[in-house]
């Protein structure tokens, strides 16, 4: 299965941008479907950036966040070619992982 997460990740000097787009469908469990029956919650809980072993930017998520989110950020500390893991986890027990090179 292909990954749920696109991520670009450039190095300008000492700082690196990182973007992320996760598929994700961020149900708040408070929305009526066409019969009138509640969509159960499902959202992302934690999401997590990690580069040479350290994080670099970890967010703790509730139902506020939006379908599909988009995530950019820049941090120092890494160069080009060094990898970029990043992993979500959602409150139905869903996880997804890809890593990408900085370019």
């Amino acid at each position: 299965m292909a990954s749920s997460i696109r991520v670009r990740a450039t190095a300008n000097g000492d700082i690196t941008e990182v973007q992320a787009l996760i598929q994700h469908p961020m149900d708040t469990g408070l929305v009526k479907d066409a019969k009138g029956e509640v969509i159960p919650a499902h959202f992302i809980q934690q999401l997590k950036f990690e580069c040479n072993g350290k994080d670099v930017f970890v967010a703790d998520w509730g139902t506020a966040i939006s379908k599909d989110p988009y995530v950019k950020f820049s941090f120092k500390g890494a160069k080009k070619g060094d990898d970029i893991k990043i992993s979500w986890t959602d409150n139905k027990g869903g996880s997804d992982t890809t890593t990408a090179k900085i370019a």
